[in-house]
């Protein structure tokens, strides 16, 4: 979230700071949507090198011009029925909290903006669905689109886990 002195800078018009741009990305049959700013790159996938002893979700590491950066597997993570690697399936490179790190996806589909009223919150579910990670649900011409928090998505514990691995 943006501090009131941000938003006055960024672009000095309230119209253009209420609406905020996401990547869209599918996993499976749905449409998740990453804000952009987290956004560094989109590159083809590589097989990474696997690293020992780290969790499923973590494919491993690829040297990214000189950064070892961790792939992580959105699938995985997320409990999605496994898909195939295709010809469409992309690495998201993402800053999250000052850790560059890669988020495999099915595909990447166009960035859309949002004004923040367009997000609505999403349904608060008992038991085992953990919807921590979920800023909310937005109709794009009539798709549903779950719009990501992505720094929620991984705990710390993980983050620091991601971060060992990056370094290691």
């Amino acid at each position: 979230m943006l501090s009131s002195a941000a938003q006055r800078s960024s672009t000095g018009s309230a119209a253009a700071s209420a609406a905020a741009e996401f990547l869209t990305f599918r996993l499976g049959q749905e449409e998740y949507g990453i804000d952009i700013l987290r956004v560094q790159e989109i590159r083809s996938y590589e097989q990474p090198t696997r690293m020992a002893h780290a969790p499923e979700f973590i494919k491993g590491v690829i040297d990214l011009r000189g950064v070892i950066v961790p792939i992580v597997d959105l699938r995985l993570k997320l409990h999605c029925a496994t898909a195939e690697y295709t010809d469409f399936t992309v690495v998201i490179i993402l800053n999250v909290g000052g850790t560059v790190l890669g988020a495999v996806v099915d595909a990447v589909a166009d960035v859309v903006a949002l004004p923040a009223d367009a997000i609505k919150p999403a349904p608060q579910f008992q038991g085992q669905v953990d919807a921590a990670f979920v800023r909310g649900i937005a109709t794009v011409d009539k798709r549903m689109l779950i719009v990501m928090d992505i720094e929620s998505l991984l705990s710390s514990a993980e983050m620091g886990l991601v971060q060992s691995v990056a370094v290691a």
